[in-house]
């Protein structure tokens, strides 16, 4: 079909030269290593580049990889960076997203409101389905599609070492319902006619009125809390409790249906300046066993939420996608929400929506209680904050002829180097859609530059984008050498690597049409996730720490973060332009 076509032209993800990776990684290392450990890995770099040396010969390693597979990087990724992973995905991995809050106060706005939603993502599986989706570009180059055609129908299945996913999206048994979950209890949900058509507003509207009132029960067993734990003791779990038939069947149907719509029950009213924070908490996991934990299944690819006062969006389950594609999906379905209805469905009786029982068994039970707490920990320990910086948009840097990007790193740097008195390795995600099959490299925006800032403001890192990153290349030689079954070599086991991968700093932009924001839990126990939406005349931000880390707090890195951009903006006005 069309895509692949499109595919197929897309050129392949280079594989770096190997001595440009070793100079960067030197450079990358010199603001937030000392000089004399900054001496000894140059030396240890110097062993690793040598003719005929180690560096060489997984370099070769690599290259012949890249012409054998269709994209070097991408499956060693998926393994490393997901599968392989085994914390949690709620809030070590997963990110959620806050959208605008919905002017619904009741059950039945809540169930209108999800109807109309449930038909904006069937109206958009329709483009994947029809492979009509519009190819994107950057810079005039088209990107790769592929992640769209992994989000529908997915699931992460839990193992023991390493986890997988399954796909239902293609194939003859095309996944024909969703999940919807209400007080921890889950139904599988048909959302086509008999003849191929998606069921309208109307209808969903009343099969979701079914659904609630076949589920007011608040006592039963949160039996989706169990996808909360760390990955392995999950896999012990869920082939525990897959050995009941009737167990398998329901979970065999979360995991084959298109996507998940959990209708969470209220959160406690809390003042508007920390909503937008109790929100993020929420998508990313639900509040706790007592609140919406439980009314998940957080192995899901997408799912949607919306709760009874009007607060929604999302959390996704990271490993098949980044979250460009889901914002596009999102932006998507946030305009056809806001499309009158056209037809009034015929009202054909439709069939019961199917309840998925559960045997609990006093070992599930067990298995439950113990993921209860571990998540309740996790709770207590996420500490989130989004701000709302209303000073300034994209427009400003933009009136200035700055990347707006560039302008929000170089805001993050400062706001760091104030509170530590010192640079840290950041991690900025950066999108190698540009190749088949592309998923992400890092742009390192800590540079000797950044530290001297001002000059570094007009060229940020841009290397990233274009395959000739190191973060990926240095991961890729590695896993050669793990898998050529020799001796890892020594600059891997430098402790200076281990600072230049220990990102206190793990920052994404996600811009997206609609006003709403992306977030994510730090990516280690003394950092900070920021993730940010650019948008016209102001930026909405999400920052998250651990309050179990004594030395992070988000909200005053969010007083940090506010100073910096005005401070940076009071710079930028106060310079006189050049005449360039």
């Amino acid at each position: 079909g069309r895509v692949l076509l499109h595919q197929e032209a897309l050129p392949s993800l280079p594989v770096p030269p190997l001595q440009q990776t070793l100079d960067r990684y030197l450079q990358a290392l010199q603001p937030i290593i000392s000089e004399e450990e900054w001496n000894h890995t140059q030396e240890l770099v110097n062993e690793f580049r040598r003719p005929g040396g180690v560096g060489e010969r997984l370099q070769k390693g690599l290259e012949r990889r890249a012409k054998k597979t269709e994209n070097w990087l991408s499956d060693w990724w998926l393994k490393t960076a997901y599968l392989e992973y085994r914390l949690p995905v709620v809030v070590h991995s997963s990110p959620g997203v806050v959208l605008p809050k919905q002017d619904f106060l009741d059950r039945q706005g809540q169930l209108r409101f999800a109807a109309k939603l449930i038909e904006g993502v069937l109206d958009f599986k329709t483009m994947i389905d029809n492979e009509t989706l519009p190819v994107e570009y950057m810079g005039g180059k088209p990107l790769c599609m592929n992640q769209y055609y992994q989000i529908l129908s997915s699931c992460r299945i839990p193992g023991p070492k390493r986890d997988s996913i399954v796909n239902y999206a293609k194939g003859k048994k095309q996944s024909r319902h969703i999940t919807v979950v209400h007080n921890f209890q889950f139904f599988e949900l048909d959302v086509y006619n008999s003849d191929g058509s998606p069921l309208t507003t109307d209808q969903l509207f009343i099969q979701l009125e079914k659904i609630w009132n076949t589920s007011l029960q608040t006592n039963k067993e949160p039996i989706g809390i169990l996808t909360t734990n760390h990955r392995n003791s999950w896999a012990k779990a869920y082939n525990n409790l897959l050995k009941d038939k009737t167990n398998k069947e329901s979970v065999r149907a979360i995991e084959k249906s298109i996507f998940t719509v959990c209708l969470d029950a209220p959160m406690p009213r809390v003042s508007e300046d920390i909503y937008k924070s109790r929100v993020a908490a929420q998508m990313l996991h639900g509040g706790g066993s007592r609140w919406n934990s439980g009314n998940r299944w957080f192995d899901k690819t997408l799912q949607f939420i919306i709760a009874e006062d009007g607060s929604c969006g999302l959390v996704y389950e990271h490993a098949p996608s980044e979250g460009p594609p889901i914002v596009t999906l999102l932006d998507h379905i946030v305009e056809y929400t806001k499309k009158p209805e056209l037809i009034r469905s015929p009202m054909i009786p439709l069939p019961m929506p199917k309840k998925l029982r559960f045997n609990i068994t006093p070992e599930i039970k067990t298995d439950i209680e113990k993921a209860k707490q571990n998540l309740n920990i996790m709770v207590q320990d996420l500490d989130v904050k989004v701000m709302v910086f209303h000073q300034f948009g994209k427009n400003f840097p933009k009136s200035e002829k700055i990347s707006p990007d560039a302008f929000i790193q170089q805001a993050l740097q400062l706001a760091y180097y104030r509170m530590y008195g010192h640079a840290c390795a950041t991690y900025e995600s950066a999108s190698l859609r540009m190749f088949r099959l592309g998923r992400t490299d890092t742009i390192r925006s800590t540079s000797v530059d950044s530290l001297k800032f001002v000059q570094a403001m007009d060229k940020p890192d841009k290397s990233a984008i274009r395959g000739n990153a190191i973060d990926r290349h240095l991961l890729g030689l590695k896993l050669q050498a793990i898998e050529d079954l020799v001796s890892i070599p020594e600059l891997f086991m430098d402790t200076a690597y281990a600072v230049a991968m220990h990102f206190n700093l793990s920052t994404s932009q996600v811009p997206a049409k609609t006003d709403c924001v992306m977030c994510f839990g730090p990516v280690v126990p003394d950092g900070y996730g920021v993730c940010y939406n650019p948008m016209a005349e102001h930026i909405n931000f999400a920052i998250s720490a651990f309050n179990s880390c004594a030395e992070t707090n988000a909200a005053r890195m969010a007083h940090y973060l506010e100073k910096a951009l005005l401070d940076m903006r009071m710079l930028l006005q106060s310079t006189p332009k050049s005449k360039l």
